[in-house]
């Protein structure tokens, strides 16, 4: 693969502004306020990796797994899943130890951890290890059986031993690349071995992530790659394809993965906003005695709720009585720190006050 990079020279001077002050502002909200803005971010990357592939994880799920191993605090934790523990354990491990060589073994037991039970869906696939094209090459494909749309043919099974060992010494090699660059030719480079039966695009973006951190020298995650992907999908398949297909010169790949890079910083400067503006919410009421019920679903509402907040649900989050739901709101009313929303209704919905 080759690239103009006069040509990037300029994306990668915006990535890296966008990446400085991005990290400059967090500099000055110090160690708690700096994990929770990561653990926003790297909860929306599992999500939204997931979701790329059309697999829909529970928020509260992949938030628990996530603050029960980096020791963040946030209250109440949810039930443990398997598929979640899975995904979870992979975006760490390659974010966490970004500074680690990136194995054989490692690869193996990231795709091993996404497929738990050795299925995906209702297909058996091998798991931990290449794909041996046992029922024919690779293909990515879309569209009715009879009129299948054919977007790209994986290299053959039996080439992956050596193509991957490349893919791994270059991986573990001091290379003349820019950083940001690297992590842009990694993803590119892993997708298109596309070297498991499913998951590929999982770990490319794994992948991608881990020479991120290693490009800013920090495990610590402050946006999601992976969420801007998702964003532009459609877009994101294009390039891969019009680049899978077209000669060996990836630069238009790489403007568009230094152009998602920038737009994912720049939302990562909106979740900053809402970690902030949650950390001063419980600054003002912290002299307010409230109830366990209450701190769940007023986190709830300041992570991001979605519809409206009424009595029922109310009681299904608290896992209480709507008799008790209302009480807990009508206090937070007269508190101030709830308000009745003007939308009308056959169910009355409450909001933050401020």
């Amino acid at each position: 693969m080759h690239f103009d990079l006069a040509a990037l020279a300029g994306p990668l001077a915006e990535v890296s502004r966008a990446q400085g002050q991005l990290l400059g502002r967090l500099a000055d909200v110090g160690m708690a306020l700096r994990d929770q803005a990561s653990l926003a971010a790297l909860t929306e990357d599992v999500v939204k990796t997931s979701e790329i592939e059309g697999e829909q994880l529970d928020v509260e799920s992949v938030r628990s797994s996530i603050a029960r191993r980096l020791g963040v605090d946030i209250g109440a934790l949810a039930p443990m899943d398997r598929h979640v523990e899975g995904v979870v354990e992979m975006v760490l491990d390659a974010t966490a130890h970004c500074a680690e060589p990136l194995t054989r073994k490692r690869l193996f037991g990231w795709h091993a951890a996404l497929f738990p039970t050795g299925y995906s869906g209702l297909a058996k696939i091998r798991v931990g290890a290449w794909r041996d094209d046992a029922n024919g090459p690779v293909q990515v494909v879309s569209g009715p059986t009879q009129r299948q749309r054919v977007h790209y043919e994986a290299p053959p099974a039996a080439s992956l031993e050596g193509e991957a060992a490349n893919f791994l010494t270059w991986a573990n090699t001091a290379t003349v690349e820019p950083a940001l660059i690297k992590a842009g030719l990694a993803h590119l480079w892993l997708v298109t071995l596309h070297p498991f039966d499913d998951g590929n695009g999982r770990l490319a973006r794994a992948v991608g992530d881990l020479f991120l951190a290693r490009a800013e020298r920090s495990p610590q995650r402050f946006y999601s790659l992976s969420a801007q992907i998702q964003r532009e999908r459609k877009a994101y398949y294009d390039v891969l394809e019009r680049t899978e297909k077209g000669t060996l010169d990836v630069t238009e790949w790489l403007a568009w993965f230094l152009g998602a890079l920038l737009r994912a910083v720049e939302s990562a400067q909106k979740t900053l906003e809402a970690v902030l503006a949650k950390a001063r919410f419980w600054h003002r009421w912290a002299g307010t005695p409230l109830n366990e019920r209450q701190a769940i679903v007023l986190n709830r509402l300041l992570d991001g709720f979605e519809g409206k907040l009424t009595n029922s649900k109310w009681a299904a989050i608290a896992k209480c009585s709507s008799d008790t739901a209302l009480r807990d709101i009508s206090q937070l009313i007269s508190l101030g720190i709830l308000r009745k929303m003007d939308a009308g209704g056959r169910s009355s919905a409450y909001e933050l006050a401020d």
